[in-house]
């Protein structure tokens, strides 16, 4: 598989996210959906397909192995998906979209390149930074101007603050630890594994809905073919896709790839809903495509400290 084929689909697993956050909206709107259902549901209904399409594809013996062999691996980075939707979106809730957009985006790769570098004991090049730079700036460009989604914060914007910090730090993590177990097994194998762990760890909190009598799912056609988009669509398919792209792409250079989820999330909302980006946040989404071409995912040695 080559470098850029690589770096390409963990570009589309970014493009299908940017899909969700407006589906989640729909459903919360439409149907009072909360946001950990919608995310439990998305776990779930991903679990099932992926377990369908590897009976189907007589691949079982490979997610058997990946159990057998990274039983841990897999899991926490199963957990850590989960704990990661979690976080940013109660973070969304309580320190609005830009806030939590910004923070945990902008925070991941920053940390998984400083760990990649600590860990290889090498410094990042001039490039690099360029990279990173522009990344973040388009990052805070293209969120601040954005009007879609939850925008008013909470009473408790510290804490939302503290929150998007722990999901950026948790999807630093996950996309290096996942990185590391592309290496050794089947994306498909790893992303069933995944997914399954992290449909266990969410689905108390569909019982948790049904208790306190608030919305499990949304009932109309329309409702519950948006649940299955986010699972099989955002969820199976995407995360497939980004552990498909880690054996060939670094975990910082996914973290800056996977930026292109905001510009997915404007642009369909200016086809949907209407809404105008704007100059800045045109501006903002050029500087984050031009840093992915300038990504380099079949990594070059950094410059030795």
């Amino acid at each position: 598989m080559s470098s850029r084929l690589g770096l390409l689909q963990v570009c589309a697993a970014g493009v299908l996210w940017g899909t969700g956050g407006l589906v989640v909206t729909v459903l919360h709107e439409r149907d009072g959906v909360g946001a950990m259902t919608v995310s439990a549901w998305r776990m779930l209904l991903a679990a099932v397909a992926l377990i369908a399409f590897v009976l189907l594809t007589r691949r079982w013996a490979s997610v058997r192995r990946t159990l057998r062999e990274h039983p841990l691996v897999a899991v926490t980075v199963g957990c850590g998906t989960a704990i990661y939707q979690g976080l940013y979106f109660v973070s969304v809730l309580m320190a609005g979209v830009s806030v939590a957009t910004v923070v945990s985006l902008g925070l991941a790769p920053v940390l998984a390149a400083a760990w990649e570098h600590a860990r290889a004991g090498t410094r990042p090049t001039p490039r690099d930074l360029a990279v990173l730079a522009a990344a973040l700036v388009g990052l805070v460009l293209i969120s601040v101007t954005a009007q879609h989604g939850t925008s008013a914060p909470s009473d408790r914007p510290v804490l939302g603050l503290v929150l998007a910090v722990a999901a950026g730090a948790t999807y630093a993590a996950t996309t290096v630890l996942g990185h590391t177990l592309a290496q050794h097994v089947d994306p498909v194998a790893l992303t069933t594994c995944a997914t399954s762990a992290g449909a266990v760890l969410l689905a108390p909190f569909l019982v948790v809905a049904a208790v306190a009598g608030e919305p499990v799912a949304g009932t109309s056609p329309g409702s519950l073919a948006l649940l299955l988009y986010l699972g099989v669509a955002t969820m199976a398919l995407s995360y497939g896709l980004l552990y498909a792209g880690l054996r060939t792409t670094s975990g910082s250079a996914a973290t800056v790839a996977t930026l292109v989820e905001p510009i997915s999330a404007a642009a369909l909302a200016a086809v949907l809903l209407g809404e105008r980006i704007g100059a800045w946040g045109l501006l903002g989404g050029a500087l984050i495509l031009a840093a992915v071409v300038g990504l380099r995912p079949e990594e070059e040695r950094p410059v030795p400290a």
